[in-house]
């Protein structure tokens, strides 16, 4: 069973370190600085293997050229759509990523919508998103579509309900807050939040998640849910008739009025 380490970088980021379970070897995902890697790696012993980039934006590829210039043998992968510095790898939908090291088969999701090109990587009921799907919210639009990031969240939610959600943000807490404008009685959600602040009272991350929970609370994977429908037409002020403009409506709530 495969081993992942958290990276803590800038406020919020984590970089993941997907690793064997004796922590010999590992694929570095994401990563935006490269200063907290390297310290961690040398500190573990552990060799680098490959680095895997989920979408173009600074803080999840910053640290790229740094870390080949440390270990110039490294791979490099991501999506050919993205502006990926030093990328050796391009991969698509559909594409596997086979680690021998770490004995993982990684298969490769495209989840567009946050930007163009995003990519998510997915083995073994563990799921590393980027920026697509929060803990408890998703991400906003740039050069992706409203379409593209719905049809991408229906994708992860498909997923088996085990899945744990590795994001790269720890917004949980704040996320929730939100959830909570649109759902203020949902009872799964309230005693998430509770279950989340004895983990940041502790100093611990509230990432991973499982996908069973962000389908009990997470309201962007809840747009056919009719409490979170009359919320976003409330908000919207006209009916809304299908899940993706559920989707838009709560989207530009967020964006317009709680970040």
């Amino acid at each position: 069973m495969p081993s992942i380490l958290p990276v803590s970088a800038f406020s919020d980021n984590y970089i993941w370190l997907l690793c064997d379970d004796k922590q010999q070897y590992t694929a570095i995902i994401d990563p935006g600085d490269a200063a907290p890697v390297i310290a961690m790696l040398e500190k573990k012993k552990i060799q680098p293997i490959a680095i895997l980039i989920t979408h173009r934006h600074s803080d999840h590829i910053a640290g790229v050229p740094a870390l080949l210039q440390k270990y110039p043998e490294l791979p490099v992968y991501g999506s050919e759509k993205e502006s990926i510095p030093k990328l050796t790898r391009a991969v698509k939908q559909g594409d596997f990523i086979t680690l021998a090291e770490i004995d993982i088969k990684l298969e490769v999701l495209e989840t567009f919508g946050h930007t163009a090109g995003h990519l998510s990587y997915y083995a073994e009921r563990l799921l590393f998103c980027g920026d697509t799907l929060f803990s408890n919210g998703c991400g906003r639009i740039f050069d992706g579509t409203i379409e593209d990031l719905y049809a991408s969240l229906e994708k992860i939610a498909k997923l088996p309900a085990d899945t744990q959600i590795f994001c790269a943000h720890e917004y949980t807490l704040d996320n929730i807050g939100f959830s909570k404008w649109v759902e203020p009685e949902n009872k799964d959600l309230l005693a998430r939040e509770i279950a989340c602040w004895m983990l940041i009272d502790e100093d611990k991350p509230t990432i991973p998640s499982l996908l069973s929970n962000e389908l009990k609370t997470n309201p962007f994977l809840r747009c056919h849910k009719e409490t979170v429908i009359q919320a976003a037409e409330k908000f919207a002020g006209k009916p809304l008739n299908y899940p993706v403009e559920v989707f838009r409506a709560i989207r530009q709530w967020k964006d317009s009025e709680y970040d």
